[in-house]
């Protein structure tokens, strides 16, 4: 049982087994700027490094491997990293081993400014017109420079850590809602507005793009992501990056990773259909030469179809964990709170063969970000992380 004040007269009657217990406390912070600055690359839908630290912490030791088989941006894998576990994610978007993987090697400040030094930011490369509608010609012929140069590298296998890391930030920095973004002021940096609703966002705020130095902004990133890093945690990367994985993939097929080889899994899937990753990351994918199909990426419509994948995810996640191993399995409420997941999580996970030891529901005042949405707690979105924890008889 996890540390933690127990509320005697909450549970959940899971459908066919045994009562789960529920415990609803503060389990950790999701404080703005509460976590390690190698975090800071947004991705949708994403949760804050404190979830996978209190696990990493409570469940797993130095050199244990932990995985996260919807790594998204790689929070999971950071975090491992950063604590001395070995990190492994797999992702079925391509994009997600480009932000990922790159911050398990991070070069320094300088290495990243004399690459750039070599990129010939004033050759003109094609482009498509319409983006015009998010940055000024000369940004985008900057952007587009880079994006050749990192494509040609690439094409020619003499891509490196250190492209990898300048790709990384370029696919952070393309839009955004503040002067630190290639872009006009636009959605949040986690996703990409359509060319049409951009042109509307252009309209109603009488703005225009003006132009962003995109060699300038890439370093000024970088030095915020490098800022917390020590020699310690460099240690630590780079024991850890010998034995890493970082696949594109998916979670109801972890073939290649071995059985009984994970000590522990955290990890958060997608929420039905309240995420299009697709959609989201359009413009990352222009950029990166990685196109999305709409059947690469799962968008659940119904409840039975997405409970079905959870449980083949959760199959093959009982498959590589360690006997005893744990998996701590983030979800939340949708539907305005009509569904919650949880419930069918605790189904899922037994079907696959995992013991349910608790639901956990970190509970607390939103963050920054979930104002600006307009979000009152306990009335709209996902008002709380909800963790279901499975242990492997």
């Amino acid at each position: 049982m996890i540390a933690a004040t127990l509320e005697p007269t909450l549970r959940l009657l899971h459908p066919t087994k045994a009562e789960v217990p529920v415990v609803v406390d503060e389990f950790w912070t999701s404080k703005q700027r509460a976590a390690h600055s190698l975090h800071e690359i947004s991705y949708r839908a994403c949760f804050k490094p404190q979830l996978p630290r209190y696990f990493i912490e409570r469940f797993s030791e130095l050199g244990d491997t932990v995985l996260d088989p919807f790594m998204g941006r790689g929070t999971t894998l950071i975090e491992a990293a950063l604590r001395g576990r070995v990190p492994v994610g797999v992702d079925a978007n391509p994009l997600c081993a480009c932000l990922a993987r790159p911050r398990l090697n991070p070069p320094d400040l300088a290495s990243v400014k004399q690459r750039l030094a070599d990129v010939d930011f004033l050759t003109a490369a094609d482009c498509p017109e319409d983006l015009l509608v998010f940055f000024h010609p000369e940004t985008l012929r900057q952007i587009g420079a880079l994006r050749s140069y990192l494509m040609r590298r690439e094409g020619s296998g003499q891509i490196d850590p250190v492209d990898d890391w300048i790709r990384m930030v370029a696919l952070n920095r393309l839009t955004g809602h503040s002067p630190g973004f290639f872009s006009v002021y636009t959605l949040p940096p986690n996703q990409a507005v359509s060319v049409k609703s951009q042109r509307k966002i252009n309209e109603r705020l009488r703005q225009v793009p003006s132009h962003r130095d995109v060699p300038g902004l890439i370093l000024k990133k970088t030095k915020a992501l490098l800022a917390d890093l020590t020699p310690e945690d460099l240690g630590r990367l780079d024991g850890a990056r010998k034995k890493a994985r970082v696949l594109n993939g998916s979670a109801t097929s972890l073939s290649l990773l071995r059985p009984e080889s994970v000590h522990l899994a955290v990890t958060s899937p997608p929420f039905l259909d309240t995420v299009d990753y697709v959609s989201d990351n359009w413009l990352r994918s222009w950029f990166a030469g990685m196109p999305l199909a709409e059947d690469q990426l799962a968008v659940f419509g119904c409840i039975s179809e997405w409970t079905e994948t959870m449980t083949r995810a959760m199959a093959e996640c009982r498959r590589v964990l360690v006997p005893g191993g744990h998996l701590a399995f983030e979800v939340g409420e949708v539907r305005s709170g009509r569904v919650r997941l949880e419930e069918n999580v605790l189904h899922a996970g037994e079907t696959a063969g995992l013991k349910p030891i608790q639901v956990m529901i970190n509970s607390q005042r939103f963050t920054k970000t979930s104002n600006c949405w307009g979000v009152s707690n306990g009335t709209k979105g996902t008002n709380t992380n909800r963790i279901v924890v499975f242990q492997k008889p």
